[in-house]
């Protein structure tokens, strides 16, 4: 490899190395502001279960460090969540020079949707799911037990059971990428619907306490934006037809 042939490749690793950069300073930024409220922050996102504790009862840390430590992770990856349209942006900003016009056109909306529907499920999870989970999970505690959830088990959890469901709600954006790529069409994903239905359910019982009312409110968004990925992905033509259309240009 000639002198030539590594100074590109040696200005795309700089421009990575900037972008990540830029990305985690963001994310600093943002920690710095939020570390204050560390402990407020907590017992918002505690809430939820606090609510639904037997009266007296209370949430308990067995660890010596986890008074400090649990707040500060849960106040680092909130960070994260928020900074998510800078490190979107970052990695827009570097992809983009190397893509078609029709695929910048494509790309900055899938960034900017895929942020907000990952942030619809978690607000969905919290507002909705996490007030049925607990209140399941503390009115079948046997008797003579009571509840009291280490913090730093549950800041585990309800981090497991946000992102599960963030990821379930960026359903459409799959769906359009996969048809754009070619790998599917809408009219087949349309055949499919009775498959995904009973996969949506089954995803819904996995994610959530053994009762139908809490597995349906996950079922059903699911199909909902299922069905809309499909309607959705209709306005975007496969890669491969719309790079020879662009090239016939």
């Amino acid at each position: 490899m000639s002198v030539n042939d590594t100074q590109p490749l040696i200005s795309h690793l700089m421009e990575l190395r900037n972008r990540l950069l830029r990305a985690i300073i963001a994310i600093l930024v943002v920690f710095a502001c939020l570390v204050y409220f560390a402990n407020d922050i907590y017992s918002l996102i505690a809430q939820p279960l606090i609510d639904k504790l037997p009266e007296g009862a209370s949430m308990i840390a067995t660890d010596v460090a986890s008074p400090f430590f649990t707040p500060i992770k849960l106040t680092l990856v909130i960070s994260v969540f928020v900074a998510i349209p800078v490190v979107l942006y970052q990695i827009w900003a570097f992809v983009a020079p190397g893509l078609y016009k029709h695929e910048q056109r494509l790309v900055m909306p899938l960034l900017v949707s895929s942020s907000l529907l990952f942030y619809a499920g978690v607000a969905f999870a919290y507002w909705v799911v996490l007030p049925l989970v607990f209140g399941f999970f503390t009115s079948i505690a046997p008797e003579g037990v009571q509840v009291a959830t280490d913090i730093a088990s549950y800041l585990d959890f309800i981090l497991a059971l946000f992102l599960a469901f963030g990821i379930a709600f960026e359903i459409p954006i799959a769906i359009i990428l996969l048809v754009w790529t070619g790998a599917t069409t809408a009219q087949s994903l349309t055949r499919k619907r009775p498959y995904v239905i009973v996969a949506a359910f089954v995803v819904g019982m996995m994610l959530t306490p053994p009762d139908m009312i809490s597995q349906t409110l996950l079922a059903i968004p699911m199909c909902l934006l299922f069905e809309l990925g499909v309607v959705l992905s209709r306005f975007y033509v496969p890669r491969e037809k719309s790079e020879s259309e662009e090239a016939s240009e």
